[in-house]
C-alpha cells in the first residue's frame, strides 16, 4: 500500500484503517503512527496529514486493547519531538533555498505569512501553541529555524509541546472514544475534529485577504 492510498484510507474510514494496521501487527501499527505524526510536523511538505484526528482514533483502539496506551504515548511523543526538531533543522539549513524555490505549494504567501505573525506575537511560546493548529504547526518550527531562533530555546518549547499536543488528543480517544453516541457517529466525529482544528488558519486566511483587499483599494 503506498503512502497516498494509507492516508485516504485513513480520512475515509479511520477505524477500519486503524484496525488493518493492528491486524496486520504490533511494527506495522505503532509504525503508521510514527510515520503519520513525525511527517506532518517533520517535513513541511505535508502539512494537510490528520495528525489530530489519527491520535483521537488510536486512542480508542488503545482502549479496546488494539494498543498499548503507554507505548502509543512514547511513539505519538517521540514523533511529535523528533519531527519538530527535523522541521527546526530544515528551516536552519535549508529554509531560505525552499522558500526561494518557490517548489512547496502548501507554502503559500498567507500561511507563511499568518505563521510568521503567530511566532512574532508569541516568540518562543508560539512552538508551543502552534501545536494545535494544523498548518501553522509545521510551519513555525520551519520559520523558527529558518529564522535562526537558538535550538536550547527552542527545543524546550518542542518537548512541552509535543507531549502535550499528543496526549490530550490520544487520552480524549481512549476515554472518551468508546461511549455509545461517539462509537455511532465515530466518522463524523474524526471529520468534525479535522473541521474545528482547520477553524483557526481558514479565519486567518479570510482575514489576511481582506487586509489585502482593503490595502489595495486604499491605493
Amino acid at each position: 500500500m503506498g503512502f497516498v492510498d494509507l492516508i485516504v484510507n485513513l480520512l475515509r474510514d479511520p477505524r477500519t484503517a486503524i484496525a488493518g494496521w493492528i491486524a496486520a501487527g504490533p511494527f506495522a501499527a505503532y509504525g503508521c503512527i510514527f510515520l503519520i505524526v513525525f511527517i506532518e510536523t517533520g517535513v513541511v511538505f505535508f502539512p494537510f496529514l490528520p495528525g489530530d484526528s489519527l491520535l483521537f482514533a488510536s486512542g480508542f483502539f488503545a482502549q479496546g486493547g488494539g494498543f498499548n496506551i503507554f507505548l502509543l504515548l512514547g511513539i505519538a511523543w517521540a514523533a511529535a519531538i523528533i519531527g519538530d526538531q527535523c522541521n527546526f533543522m530544515i528551516g536552519h539549513f535549508f529554509g531560505t533555498k525552499i522558500v526561494a524555490s518557490g517548489k512547496v505549494k502548501a507554502m503559500t504567501p498567507e500561511r507563511m505569512a499568518k505563521s510568521e505573525a503567530f511566532l512574532d506575537k508569541w516568540g518562543h511560546l508560539a512552538i508551543f501553541l502552534g501545536r494545535f493548529f494544523p498548518f501553522i504547526r509545521t510551519f513555525v518550527p520551519f520559520i523558527a529555524g529558518m529564522g535562526g531562533m537558538k535550538w536550547h530555546d527552542f527545543v524546550v518549547f518542542n518537548i512541552l509541546g509535543g507531549i502535550t499536543w499528543s496526549t490530550m488528543f490520544t487520552l480524549l480517544g481512549y476515554f472518551f472514544g468508546g461511549i455509545p453516541v461517539v462509537q455511532e457517529h465515530f466518522e463524523f466525529l474524526i471529520v468534525g475534529i479535522i473541521a474545528v482544528s482547520l477553524v483557526p488558519t481558514v479565519i486567518g486566511l479570510v482575514r489576511s485577504r481582506k487586509k489585502k483587499g482593503g490595502a489595495e483599494k486604499a491605493e
